[in-house]
Protein backbone atom coordinates (compact mmCIF):
# COMPACT_ATOMS: atom_id res chain seq x y z
CA UNK A 1 0.00 0.00 0.00
CA UNK A 2 1.35 3.34 -0.96
CA UNK A 3 -0.08 6.54 0.24
CA UNK A 4 1.11 8.69 -2.82
CA UNK A 5 -1.67 9.51 -5.11
CA UNK A 6 -1.77 12.20 -7.38
CA UNK A 7 -3.94 14.56 -9.92
CA UNK A 8 -7.26 12.40 -10.67
CA UNK A 9 -8.46 12.48 -14.71
CA UNK A 10 -11.31 14.66 -15.92
CA UNK A 11 -14.54 12.74 -15.97
CA UNK A 12 -16.43 12.92 -19.22
CA UNK A 13 -20.33 13.58 -19.63
CA UNK A 14 -21.13 15.46 -16.66
CA UNK A 15 -18.13 17.81 -16.87
CA UNK A 16 -17.25 17.48 -12.87
CA UNK A 17 -13.72 16.26 -12.07
CA UNK A 18 -14.00 12.98 -10.38
CA UNK A 19 -11.66 10.43 -9.01
CA UNK A 20 -9.54 8.61 -11.99
CA UNK A 21 -6.49 6.59 -11.98
CA UNK A 22 -3.32 8.58 -10.47
CA UNK A 23 0.48 7.61 -10.79
CA UNK A 24 2.53 8.73 -7.61
CA UNK A 25 3.80 12.17 -7.71
CA UNK A 26 7.12 10.85 -6.40
CA UNK A 27 9.49 7.76 -6.68
CA UNK A 28 9.89 8.02 -2.98
CA UNK A 29 7.46 5.89 -1.25
CA UNK A 30 4.97 7.97 1.54
CA UNK A 31 5.16 5.68 4.28
CA UNK A 32 2.85 7.91 6.66
CA UNK A 33 -0.23 5.62 6.16
CA UNK A 34 1.46 2.56 6.15
CA UNK A 35 3.09 3.47 9.86
CA UNK A 36 -0.03 4.74 11.02
CA UNK A 37 -1.71 1.46 10.41
CA UNK A 38 1.25 -0.22 11.95
CA UNK A 39 1.01 2.00 15.34
CA UNK A 40 -3.05 1.17 15.19
CA UNK A 41 -2.44 -2.89 15.09
CA UNK A 42 0.00 -2.68 17.99
CA UNK A 43 -2.25 -0.50 19.69
CA UNK A 44 -5.20 -2.76 18.89
CA UNK A 45 -3.07 -5.86 20.26
CA UNK A 46 -2.36 -4.11 23.31
CA UNK A 47 -5.60 -2.77 24.08
CA UNK A 48 -7.05 -6.63 23.49
CA UNK A 49 -5.73 -7.82 26.48
CA UNK A 50 -7.61 -6.09 29.50
CA UNK A 51 -4.76 -7.37 32.34
CA UNK A 52 -1.60 -6.19 29.81
CA UNK A 53 -0.21 -3.14 31.48
CA UNK A 54 1.03 -1.74 28.27
CA UNK A 55 -2.65 -0.91 27.26
CA UNK A 56 -2.17 2.22 29.73
CA UNK A 57 -0.46 3.96 27.37
CA UNK A 58 -2.36 3.74 24.10
CA UNK A 59 -4.70 5.84 22.23
CA UNK A 60 -7.90 5.23 24.24
CA UNK A 61 -6.13 6.75 27.27
CA UNK A 62 -5.55 10.09 25.32
CA UNK A 63 -8.60 10.47 23.64
CA UNK A 64 -12.13 9.62 23.02
CA UNK A 65 -11.54 7.55 20.02
CA UNK A 66 -9.03 4.74 19.82
CA UNK A 67 -6.96 2.07 17.32
CA UNK A 68 -10.27 0.83 16.18
CA UNK A 69 -11.63 4.31 14.44
CA UNK A 70 -8.19 4.48 12.93
CA UNK A 71 -7.59 0.73 11.62
CA UNK A 72 -11.07 1.30 9.43
CA UNK A 73 -10.69 5.16 8.87
CA UNK A 74 -7.17 3.64 6.82
CA UNK A 75 -9.08 0.76 5.60
CA UNK A 76 -11.09 3.31 3.19
CA UNK A 77 -8.14 5.20 2.27
CA UNK A 78 -6.25 2.24 1.35
CA UNK A 79 -9.31 0.85 -0.35
CA UNK A 80 -9.29 3.38 -2.88
CA UNK A 81 -5.53 3.10 -3.20
CA UNK A 82 -5.40 -1.11 -3.97
CA UNK A 83 -9.12 -0.96 -5.59
CA UNK A 84 -10.67 2.70 -6.41
CA UNK A 85 -8.26 3.31 -8.80
CA UNK A 86 -7.81 0.18 -10.53
CA UNK A 87 -11.38 -0.22 -11.61
CA UNK A 88 -11.33 2.66 -14.31
CA UNK A 89 -7.78 0.39 -15.85
CA UNK A 90 -9.56 -2.85 -15.22
CA UNK A 91 -12.79 -2.25 -15.89
CA UNK A 92 -15.73 -2.43 -13.02
CA UNK A 93 -16.61 -6.36 -13.70
CA UNK A 94 -12.82 -7.28 -13.00
CA UNK A 95 -12.60 -4.80 -10.20
CA UNK A 96 -15.58 -5.85 -8.56
CA UNK A 97 -14.30 -9.56 -8.85
CA UNK A 98 -10.60 -8.48 -6.90
CA UNK A 99 -12.96 -6.57 -4.45
CA UNK A 100 -14.73 -9.76 -3.58
CA UNK A 101 -11.64 -12.07 -3.90
CA UNK A 102 -10.22 -10.02 -0.76
CA UNK A 103 -13.35 -10.19 0.81
CA UNK A 104 -13.46 -13.89 0.73
CA UNK A 105 -10.02 -13.81 1.82
CA UNK A 106 -10.70 -11.94 4.86
CA UNK A 107 -14.00 -14.30 5.52
CA UNK A 108 -11.23 -17.05 5.64
CA UNK A 109 -9.06 -15.57 8.20
CA UNK A 110 -12.03 -14.41 10.34
CA UNK A 111 -13.48 -18.35 10.27
CA UNK A 112 -9.96 -20.12 10.98
CA UNK A 113 -9.79 -17.32 13.82
CA UNK A 114 -12.84 -18.14 15.11
CA UNK A 115 -12.60 -22.03 15.40
CA UNK A 116 -8.89 -21.61 17.00
CA UNK A 117 -10.37 -19.56 19.98
CA UNK A 118 -13.36 -21.86 20.40
CA UNK A 119 -11.08 -24.81 20.30
CA UNK A 120 -8.58 -23.29 22.36
CA UNK A 121 -10.45 -22.11 25.05
CA UNK A 122 -13.19 -25.19 25.01
CA UNK A 123 -9.37 -27.22 25.40
CA UNK A 124 -7.65 -24.94 27.53
CA UNK A 125 -11.01 -25.62 29.97
CA UNK A 126 -10.37 -28.82 30.44
CA UNK A 127 -6.67 -28.20 32.34
CA UNK A 128 -7.38 -24.66 34.02
CA UNK A 129 -10.42 -22.88 35.07
CA UNK A 130 -11.66 -19.81 32.93
CA UNK A 131 -14.22 -17.39 33.19
CA UNK A 132 -17.21 -18.50 30.44
CA UNK A 133 -17.14 -14.71 29.33
CA UNK A 134 -13.92 -15.63 27.33
CA UNK A 135 -16.77 -17.00 24.85
CA UNK A 136 -20.28 -16.18 24.80
CA UNK A 137 -22.32 -18.37 27.02
CA UNK A 138 -23.79 -20.25 23.90
CA UNK A 139 -20.58 -20.97 22.50
CA UNK A 140 -18.80 -22.19 25.84
CA UNK A 141 -21.37 -24.39 27.02
CA UNK A 142 -22.30 -26.44 23.25
CA UNK A 143 -21.00 -25.78 19.35
CA UNK A 144 -25.47 -25.72 18.35
CA UNK A 145 -25.10 -22.80 17.37
CA UNK A 146 -21.54 -22.62 15.92
CA UNK A 147 -22.99 -21.94 12.59
CA UNK A 148 -24.31 -18.81 13.42
CA UNK A 149 -20.51 -17.57 14.17
CA UNK A 150 -19.50 -18.45 10.74
CA UNK A 151 -22.46 -17.61 8.89
CA UNK A 152 -21.69 -13.76 10.74
CA UNK A 153 -25.22 -14.39 12.18
CA UNK A 154 -23.78 -14.24 15.64
CA UNK A 155 -20.31 -12.20 16.17
CA UNK A 156 -18.18 -12.80 19.72
CA UNK A 157 -17.30 -9.90 21.07
CA UNK A 158 -13.70 -10.31 20.34
CA UNK A 159 -13.98 -11.12 16.72
CA UNK A 160 -16.02 -8.24 15.17
CA UNK A 161 -13.51 -6.13 13.40
CA UNK A 162 -13.10 -8.24 10.86
CA UNK A 163 -16.45 -8.98 9.43
CA UNK A 164 -17.19 -4.64 9.75
CA UNK A 165 -14.04 -5.19 7.41
CA UNK A 166 -16.23 -7.31 4.93
CA UNK A 167 -18.92 -5.24 4.95
CA UNK A 168 -17.56 -2.15 4.35
CA UNK A 169 -14.93 -3.07 1.27
CA UNK A 170 -18.03 -5.18 -0.22
CA UNK A 171 -19.98 -2.31 -0.85
CA UNK A 172 -16.91 -0.13 -1.69
CA UNK A 173 -17.87 -0.68 -5.59
CA UNK A 174 -21.13 1.34 -4.91
CA UNK A 175 -18.97 4.04 -3.14
CA UNK A 176 -16.71 4.21 -5.92
CA UNK A 177 -19.90 4.36 -8.49
CA UNK A 178 -20.91 7.74 -6.10
CA UNK A 179 -17.37 8.83 -5.79
CA UNK A 180 -16.68 8.73 -9.48
CA UNK A 181 -20.39 11.04 -9.74
CA UNK A 182 -19.46 13.71 -7.08
CA UNK A 183 -17.69 13.25 -3.54
CA UNK A 184 -19.72 15.95 -2.24
CA UNK A 185 -22.43 13.83 -2.88
CA UNK A 186 -21.24 10.83 -1.63
CA UNK A 187 -20.31 12.20 1.70
CA UNK A 188 -23.62 13.77 1.99
CA UNK A 189 -25.56 10.45 1.85
CA UNK A 190 -22.78 8.90 3.69
CA UNK A 191 -23.06 11.64 6.81
CA UNK A 192 -26.92 11.28 6.09
CA UNK A 193 -26.75 7.63 6.81
CA UNK A 194 -24.26 8.27 9.94
CA UNK A 195 -26.39 10.63 11.64
CA UNK A 196 -29.62 8.50 11.40
CA UNK A 197 -27.94 5.65 13.11
CA UNK A 198 -26.83 8.12 16.48
CA UNK A 199 -29.99 9.10 15.91
CA UNK A 200 -31.68 5.94 16.32
CA UNK A 201 -29.08 3.29 17.27
CA UNK A 202 -31.89 0.32 17.34
CA UNK A 203 -31.37 0.37 13.86
CA UNK A 204 -28.45 -2.26 12.80
CA UNK A 205 -27.53 -5.54 11.33
CA UNK A 206 -28.52 -8.36 13.51
CA UNK A 207 -26.46 -10.30 16.16
CA UNK A 208 -27.92 -13.45 17.80
CA UNK A 209 -25.72 -12.87 20.32
CA UNK A 210 -26.51 -9.33 21.09
CA UNK A 211 -30.00 -7.60 20.58
CA UNK A 212 -28.33 -4.65 20.13
CA UNK A 213 -26.86 -6.36 16.97
CA UNK A 214 -23.51 -5.81 15.73
CA UNK A 215 -20.87 -3.67 18.29
CA UNK A 216 -19.57 -1.90 15.31
CA UNK A 217 -22.63 -0.90 13.63
CA UNK A 218 -21.55 -1.47 9.93
CA UNK A 219 -24.10 1.71 8.94
CA UNK A 220 -22.69 4.27 11.25
CA UNK A 221 -18.77 3.24 10.47
CA UNK A 222 -19.51 3.01 6.70
CA UNK A 223 -18.99 6.74 7.55
CA UNK A 224 -15.41 6.70 8.78
CA UNK A 225 -14.55 4.14 5.61
CA UNK A 226 -16.06 6.38 3.14
CA UNK A 227 -14.31 9.77 4.45
CA UNK A 228 -10.77 7.64 4.32
CA UNK A 229 -11.68 7.11 0.60
CA UNK A 230 -12.44 10.66 -0.44
CA UNK A 231 -9.55 11.35 1.77
CA UNK A 232 -7.36 9.38 -0.77
CA UNK A 233 -8.76 11.44 -3.41
CA UNK A 234 -8.10 14.39 -1.99
CA UNK A 235 -4.46 13.90 -0.87
CA UNK A 236 -4.20 12.68 -4.75
CA UNK A 237 -4.95 16.19 -5.77
CA UNK A 238 -1.99 17.74 -3.69
CA UNK A 239 0.93 15.59 -4.14
CA UNK A 240 -0.17 12.53 -1.45
CA UNK A 241 -1.26 15.24 1.42
CA UNK A 242 -3.95 16.74 2.68
CA UNK A 243 -3.71 20.43 2.25
CA UNK A 244 -2.05 22.02 4.83
CA UNK A 245 -4.39 24.79 6.84
CA UNK A 246 -2.59 26.32 9.56
CA UNK A 247 -6.15 27.49 11.27
CA UNK A 248 -7.24 23.59 10.72
CA UNK A 249 -4.14 22.51 12.23
CA UNK A 250 -4.38 24.83 15.18
CA UNK A 251 -8.40 23.31 15.76
CA UNK A 252 -7.61 20.13 15.65
CA UNK A 253 -4.53 20.19 18.15
CA UNK A 254 -6.77 22.04 20.25
CA UNK A 255 -9.36 19.59 20.11
CA UNK A 256 -7.10 16.75 20.54
CA UNK A 257 -5.53 18.66 23.71
CA UNK A 258 -9.40 18.83 24.96
CA UNK A 259 -9.96 15.07 24.05
CA UNK A 260 -7.22 13.63 26.19
CA UNK A 261 -7.95 16.00 29.43
CA UNK A 262 -11.73 14.28 29.22
CA UNK A 263 -10.28 10.62 28.56
CA UNK A 264 -7.49 10.42 30.57
CA UNK A 265 -7.74 7.84 33.70
CA UNK A 266 -7.11 10.12 36.15
CA UNK A 267 -8.18 8.08 38.82
CA UNK A 268 -6.53 4.89 37.41
CA UNK A 269 -2.91 7.19 37.50
CA UNK A 270 -4.36 7.95 41.23
CA UNK A 271 -4.20 11.81 39.77
CA UNK A 272 -5.93 14.81 40.45
CA UNK A 273 -9.28 14.83 37.75
CA UNK A 274 -7.79 17.78 35.27
CA UNK A 275 -11.04 17.23 32.71
CA UNK A 276 -13.18 20.88 31.93
CA UNK A 277 -15.99 18.69 31.13
CA UNK A 278 -17.82 16.12 32.15
CA UNK A 279 -18.93 13.91 29.37
CA UNK A 280 -19.80 10.21 29.50
CA UNK A 281 -17.98 7.98 27.20
CA UNK A 282 -18.99 8.77 23.23
CA UNK A 283 -21.13 5.95 22.27
CA UNK A 284 -18.83 3.33 19.90
CA UNK A 285 -20.85 1.15 18.25
CA UNK A 286 -22.43 3.95 16.23
CA UNK A 287 -19.69 5.94 15.96
CA UNK A 288 -20.76 8.80 17.84
CA UNK A 289 -19.57 12.72 16.76
CA UNK A 290 -16.37 12.90 19.49
CA UNK A 291 -14.99 10.04 18.71
CA UNK A 292 -15.50 10.45 14.65
CA UNK A 293 -13.78 14.63 15.05
CA UNK A 294 -11.07 12.55 17.05
CA UNK A 295 -9.88 10.46 14.57
CA UNK A 296 -10.21 13.11 11.55
CA UNK A 297 -8.20 15.30 13.56
CA UNK A 298 -5.71 12.81 14.11
CA UNK A 299 -5.32 11.64 10.30
CA UNK A 300 -5.51 15.26 9.61
CA UNK A 301 -2.28 16.19 11.18
CA UNK A 302 -0.64 13.18 10.22
CA UNK A 303 -1.64 13.30 6.65
CA UNK A 304 -1.08 17.06 6.00
CA UNK A 305 2.33 16.97 8.12
CA UNK A 306 5.97 17.35 5.90
CA UNK A 307 7.64 16.95 9.75
CA UNK A 308 5.56 13.08 10.12
CA UNK A 309 6.16 12.26 6.53
CA UNK A 310 9.90 12.59 7.37
CA UNK A 311 9.76 11.21 10.22
CA UNK A 312 7.79 8.00 8.81
CA UNK A 313 10.89 7.31 6.49
CA UNK A 314 12.97 7.17 9.89
CA UNK A 315 13.75 3.37 11.94
CA UNK A 316 10.76 3.68 14.16
CA UNK A 317 8.66 5.05 11.17
CA UNK A 318 9.87 1.94 8.52
CA UNK A 319 9.23 -0.42 11.27
CA UNK A 320 5.59 0.40 11.83
CA UNK A 321 5.10 0.59 8.39
CA UNK A 322 6.26 -2.93 7.75
CA UNK A 323 3.79 -3.71 10.19
CA UNK A 324 1.07 -1.48 8.70
CA UNK A 325 1.62 -3.03 5.22
CA UNK A 326 0.67 -6.55 5.91
CA UNK A 327 -2.47 -6.05 8.52
CA UNK A 328 -4.54 -8.72 7.71
CA UNK A 329 -2.08 -10.99 8.58
CA UNK A 330 -1.29 -9.07 11.28
CA UNK A 331 -4.11 -8.29 12.78
CA UNK A 332 -5.40 -12.30 12.57
CA UNK A 333 -1.98 -13.18 14.55
CA UNK A 334 -2.31 -10.49 16.80
CA UNK A 335 -5.50 -11.54 17.84
CA UNK A 336 -4.78 -15.43 18.63
CA UNK A 337 -1.44 -14.11 20.36
CA UNK A 338 -4.51 -11.73 22.51
CA UNK A 339 -6.73 -14.89 23.21
CA UNK A 340 -3.45 -17.01 24.77
CA UNK A 341 -2.15 -14.16 26.29
CA UNK A 342 -5.40 -13.51 28.24
CA UNK A 343 -5.52 -17.02 28.81
CA UNK A 344 -2.41 -17.29 30.36
CA UNK A 345 -2.81 -14.11 32.82
CA UNK A 346 -6.07 -15.61 33.52
CA UNK A 347 -5.04 -19.10 35.33
CA UNK A 348 -1.35 -17.96 36.09
CA UNK A 349 -1.55 -14.35 37.07
CA UNK A 350 -0.27 -11.02 35.58
CA UNK A 351 3.09 -10.55 37.27
CA UNK A 352 5.89 -8.57 36.05
CA UNK A 353 7.61 -11.66 34.96
CA UNK A 354 4.43 -13.14 33.21
CA UNK A 355 4.03 -9.38 31.10
CA UNK A 356 7.35 -9.32 30.13
CA UNK A 357 7.16 -12.54 28.79
CA UNK A 358 4.02 -11.95 26.86
CA UNK A 359 4.89 -8.78 25.01
CA UNK A 360 7.89 -9.65 24.10
CA UNK A 361 7.17 -13.33 22.65
CA UNK A 362 3.86 -11.66 21.18
CA UNK A 363 5.95 -8.40 19.45
CA UNK A 364 8.60 -10.51 18.51
CA UNK A 365 6.13 -13.28 16.47
CA UNK A 366 4.16 -10.47 14.84
CA UNK A 367 8.04 -8.63 13.89
CA UNK A 368 8.97 -12.04 12.59
CA UNK A 369 5.42 -12.35 10.66
CA UNK A 370 5.93 -9.34 9.44
CA UNK A 371 9.43 -9.48 8.41
CA UNK A 372 8.71 -12.65 5.75
CA UNK A 373 5.70 -11.36 4.60
CA UNK A 374 7.96 -8.59 3.69
CA UNK A 375 10.37 -10.75 1.87
CA UNK A 376 7.96 -12.96 0.36
CA UNK A 377 6.93 -9.23 -1.26
CA UNK A 378 9.88 -7.79 -1.95
CA UNK A 379 10.90 -11.16 -3.86
CA UNK A 380 7.64 -11.09 -5.97
CA UNK A 381 8.67 -7.33 -6.70
CA UNK A 382 11.72 -8.61 -7.90
CA UNK A 383 10.53 -11.09 -10.67
CA UNK A 384 8.43 -9.17 -11.31
CA UNK A 385 10.60 -6.13 -12.49
CA UNK A 386 12.68 -8.75 -14.11
CA UNK A 387 10.02 -9.50 -16.27
CA UNK A 388 9.53 -13.28 -15.21
CA UNK A 389 6.15 -12.16 -13.91
CA UNK A 390 4.31 -8.80 -14.96
CA UNK A 391 2.32 -7.28 -12.85
CA UNK A 392 0.25 -4.02 -13.47
CA UNK A 393 1.17 -1.29 -10.80
CA UNK A 394 -3.08 -1.80 -9.39
CA UNK A 395 -2.25 -5.33 -8.49
CA UNK A 396 0.67 -4.79 -6.18
CA UNK A 397 -1.46 -2.25 -4.44
CA UNK A 398 -3.51 -5.11 -3.98
CA UNK A 399 -1.55 -7.54 -2.51
CA UNK A 400 0.22 -5.10 -0.23
CA UNK A 401 -3.52 -3.71 0.99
Amino acid sequence: MTSSVSRPEASSGSGQQAPGPATPSGSRRDHRVDALRGVALLMMFVDHIPQNVLNRFTLRNVGFADAAEIFVLLAGYASWLAYGRNFQRVGLRAGVGRVWRRCAKLYVFQAVMVVVTTATIRYWRAFWPVPVDFLEPELAHGLSSFWRVLFLDALPSNLNILPLYMVLLGVFPLIYLMMRTSLWTTLALSAGLWLLINLDPSINFPNWLDPDGWYFDPLAWQFLFTLGACAAVMAGRHGGSLPRRGWLRVACGLYLAVSALEAFPWQQWGLPDLRPFVLTAPDKSVLAPLRLLDVLAIFYLVQSSHGVRGAAEGRIGRVMALFGRHSLEVFSAGTVIDLYARLIFTSFGSGWMLQIAVNVIGFAILWELATVLDRIRVRQKQRQAAGHAPTSAATVLERAH
